[in-house]
């Protein structure tokens, strides 16, 4: 059986090979990305896998845009630390779903379920449906007795900070948010939004301009007018997604 492991954090994935390498001598893993880029760019290229793990949380977005750029040719796993993306998963007929810390008990069980033979490759279009109908246009902010209606158009970034989670509007309101950052951003369209650090999630339309720092990072600047409310430096490990995603 040969599987290929979408997973962005380093330590995961090595995990993921670790058990599989230790405990699943059937399973071969044949490519390991970190990205929605390198996701498609494998599976457009390299000869199909018999199952794919696939973390929901990626560096560039989620997981489900893969399904927007090109067809899944295997049964997929999907593992993350998150648990509001099950219904999506298993939507999309996904083999199995697997919470991190990722478990032997648990594994076993994905692994049989693809080894029964009756693991199917998820549904692209109905992937595609499922994206589009969790897109947000809007956020509803509740303020005590308020609702106050924000457009996603008219974001500029989301950041946390001491465990709250707050929306930053292009015209300089600032807001708190029920959802964390990890559910927010398998709302958002990742060809306007990019996740460039664990807390802080930026809108395309508000960068001005991008400064390398030591030690590989990058320092964004906001264009003139926008409120700094936060630190936009992006993390080592999402740079060269990010360039890519600014370069477009």
């Amino acid at each position: 059986m040969k599987a290929l492991i979408i997973e962005d954090e380093p330590r995961a994935r090595e995990h993921m090979i670790h058990l599989l390498g230790q405990n699943f001598p059937q399973v071969e893993v044949v490519g390991a990305v970190g990205s929605i880029k390198d996701a498609v760019n494998w599976i457009s290229t390299q000869p199909s896998p018999d199952v794919i793990f696939m973390d929901v949380e990626l560096s560039d977005g989620t997981s489900f845009d893969i399904f927007t750029q090109v067809d899944i040719p295997a049964p997929v796993v999907m593992t993350t630390a998150y648990d509001q993306y099950a219904v999506q998963a298993f939507e999309i007929n996904a083999v199995d779903y697997l919470l991190k810390p990722i478990g032997l008990t648990e594994l076993k069980r994905a692994i049989s379920r693809v080894e029964s033979g009756l693991a199917v490759k998820p549904s692209t279009e109905v992937v595609r449906n499922l994206i589009n109908q969790v897109r947000k246009e809007k956020f509803l902010i509740r303020m005590n007795n308020r609702i106050v209606p924000v457009r996603t158009s008219d974001i500029a970034y989301f950041y946390s900070e001491a465990k709250n989670s707050f929306i930053v509007t292009t015209s300089g309101a600032s807001y708190v948010m029920d959802e964390s950052l990890d559910a927010i951003a398998g709302t958002l369209d990742p060809s306007a939004f990019f996740r460039i650090s664990r807390s802080c999630i930026i809108s395309e339309g508000v960068i001005d301009s991008v400064s390398r720092l030591m030690g590989g990072r990058l320092q964004i600047t906001l264009r003139r007018g926008y409120p700094e409310l936060t630190d936009f430096t992006v993390s080592r490990a999402r740079v060269d997604d990010f360039l890519s995603w600014l370069e477009r």
